[in-house]
């Protein structure tokens, strides 16, 4: 059963939430909060899944030392390159 909740939301937010049901995008401003949550909800899925799948255990395989790893020098000049090259190619 829905349950009514009073929330206050900044000027921004609120021109955000009344722009997508004007727009006809939703049908009320419920349903825009509605539909933000859930998709915060699957962000959060996607970021714990990948924490526990990936991330977990490349750190226990650094940890153990059998993962390779790239010095940080090297991945700056990397890094640098790439933005040069960005910037090169343009918008």
């Amino acid at each position: 059963m829905p349950k009514s909740l009073t929330v206050t939301l900044s000027d921004e937010l609120a021109r955000l939430v009344e722009e997508r049901v004007g727009s006809g995008a939703y049908m009320d401003e419920s349903a825009v909060v509605s539909d933000g949550l859930r998709a915060l909800q699957a962000q959060d899925t996607t970021i714990e899944r990948w924490l526990c799948d990936e991330v977990g255990p490349t750190y226990d395989r650094v940890r153990g030392g059998t993962e390779p790893l790239i010095p940080a020098d090297e991945v700056l000049a990397d890094l640098e390159i790439r933005c040069r090259h960005r910037k090169d190619q343009g918008p």
